[in-house]
């Protein structure tokens, strides 16, 4: 709730349903300044960015007592199309103000060199607030194949068809925005120790299984 506008639940909240889920980690992915964020754009830089940190903050230190890890990540948006960025930390956004203007391109290429991770989100995903359907494999490090906060099947499995023929590494997330856990998330053979972790791991394309939520 406290960096995105349509979550229903606090940082530390959410990371008692989800030690109580029994998972080991998870990444915080509020919506960023173009997407349906809960901090408003007239704060300064500076301002906004420690607002919109404030959830992670919350969840880590919650997480840190609980026996849980959590990382930081957001989810910027282009007009309804979705990005995960993972790998990079608030002291990274509080230097680069020019993160918001920079186009898809933009985006991957300055993320890529400073070392993150661009996902496509639920690339397939048809919703009244989703204008139509558009694919960026050549401005994305992998694909969210699988997202369980998804309402039909049909929208992972264009997902995994699409990353498969673009040869790209799938990833899969719960999209939670509630205490009501939708499943999904990934398991991997070896512990995750943080987001830079993370991005190694999906650039080596280590092997993972990609948790489905029953209904899929």
């Amino acid at each position: 709730m406290e960096g995105s506008a349509c979550s229903h639940i606090r940082g530390a909240d959410l990371c008692r349903v989800y030690k109580k889920a029994g998972y080991h980690g998870l990444f915080i992915t509020d919506h960023f300044y173009y997407g349906n964020t809960a901090v408003p754009r007239t704060l300064p830089w500076d301002e906004w960015v420690h607002r919109f940190c404030l959830g992670y903050h919350n969840a880590r230190e919650a997480g840190r007592k609980l026996g849980l890890d959590v990382f930081f990540g957001w989810e910027s948006s282009y007009y309804g199309i979705d990005f995960l960025i993972y790998g990079l930390d608030e002291t990274w956004l509080l230097a680069h103000p020019q993160v918001v203007d920079w186009s898809v391109e933009e985006q991957f290429y300055e993320i890529d060199r400073a070392g993150g991770l661009v996902v496509q989100a639920h690339p397939f995903r048809e919703a009244p607030y989703l204008p139509r359907v558009q694919l960026y494999p050549d401005y994305v490090h992998a694909i969210e194949g699988i997202n369980t906060g998804n309402a039909q099947a049909v929208f992972n499995r264009r997902a995994v068809a699409f990353a498969r023929q673009h040869q790209l590494p799938i990833t899969g997330g719960s999209d939670t925005h509630d205490k009501h856990l939708s499943g999904g998330g990934m398991l991997f053979f070896s512990p995750i120790r943080g987001g830079q972790d993370f991005v190694r791991a999906m650039r080596e394309r280590r092997k993972a299984l990609i948790l489905k939520a029953e209904t899929l």
